[in-house]
């Protein structure tokens, strides 16, 4: 019995010497000592267990065996640690703060974002301001509401995706539906823009690709002309391609506008001399726009007798490859690092 408990003594005073005697050189050998003598299941609490088997006259001496154990654990941890601390501090200290860095490669907004953010800042001047709303539409506020009701021959002009488990639910084909929405939620006057993502079942190539961006404009108020339509896109052409840029309309047809126009800039790669990019006409074609069906302002709830309204819309991506002279529509959805690198100040 007198050698049980000799053996039970004889393990925290074997402990106290391997504290005394450890060495200790890097913090990952540190952190092993922490945790096998004050981790939560250190090498201790085995031995506090052993207390049941010492007599009762020897328990306060076996007690304060394992505390000073612990007491000399702690100690130990402390002092390497302040130790390691001082000799990171000495290094961070060698350290020459103004020699130059190894520099970092920079990145560049994507040419997508250069132009939509140019094109929001210019109408932003004019009063007006950004809406946004959902990608996934139902069939009145991308089709319907814009006078296309079913079977109308004006949905065949976009090819649309619909989502399969329910054919009244569709990937929206322009962001004209933003445009819907406002117009049944908010009284005039409205100024809005619609940057967004559209859809359109398409096959890619270097003209087109099933997904793009659109921003598209809309004012409703009393007395809206296609005067004020003509001056707010001539201001925006020369805001956008340079101060010597001309307009020019075309009459066309769009569903939801009426009279509709197609509108043409001057070349500004040329000059308007005469280039590949103008197929030698001298003139551009960036957007379309009229004035707001009558129809459209009646389906969303404004009196058509009393409001009138123009509204527009222009391709990110056509404006992106004009202005950047990008021959194939697909590099804007690549992410070559090659390609967006040649953007950087841009």
């Amino acid at each position: 019995m007198e050698s049980t408990i000799q053996d039970i003594f004889n393990k925290p005073k074997t402990l106290l010497e391997e504290i005394a005697s450890v060495e200790i050189n890097d913090a990952g050998s540190l952190e092993q000592f922490r945790i096998r003598f004050l981790g939560t299941k250190n090498i201790l609490k085995p031995l506090f267990g052993e207390i049941r088997n010492v007599p009762n006259e020897r328990k306060k001496e076996y007690g304060q065996l394992l505390n000073e154990v612990k007491q000399a654990a702690e100690a130990k941890f402390n002092d390497l640690q302040s130790t390691f601390q001082q000799k990171e501090g000495e290094k961070a200290d060698d350290i020459d703060v103004t020699a130059p860095g190894i520099p970092m490669p920079l990145g560049a907004r994507h040419p997508i974002n250069l132009v939509r953010n140019k094109i929001i800042e210019i109408f932003n001047k004019l009063g007006f301001t950004v809406t946004y709303d959902r990608e996934i539409e139902d069939d009145w506020h991308n089709f319907t509401a814009l006078n296309m009701p079913e079977d109308h021959t004006a949905r065949d002009m976009q090819d649309t995706f619909f989502i399969q488990t329910n054919p009244d639910v569709v990937l929206r084909t322009h962001t004209s539906s933003v445009q819907v929405r406002v117009m049944e939620s908010q009284e005039p006057p409205i100024r809005i823009l619609s940057p967004g993502r559209v859809y359109r079942n398409e096959t890619i190539s270097a003209r087109a690709h099933c997904f793009f961006h659109q921003v598209e404009g809309l004012y409703i108020d009393k007395d809206v002309s296609f005067g004020d339509l003509k001056q707010t896109l001539f201001f925006f052409a020369q805001e956008m391609f340079g101060p010597d840029t001309q307009i020019k309309l075309r009459p066309s047809y769009f569903p939801f506008t009426e009279p509709s126009a197609e509108v043409d800039v001057s070349c500004f790669i040329c000059n308007s001399k005469g280039c590949n990019v103008c197929k030698y006409t001298g003139w551009v074609e960036i957007l379309g726009c009229g004035m707001v069906d009558p129809a459209v302002l009646e389906n969303c709830g404004i009196d058509s007798n009393v409001y009138s309204g123009y509204a527009f819309g222009m391709g990110v991506e056509r404006i992106a490859m004009l202005k950047y002279q990008i021959n194939d529509i697909r590099l804007l959805s690549e992410n070559d690092i090659r390609f967006l690198s040649q953007f950087k100040g841009a």
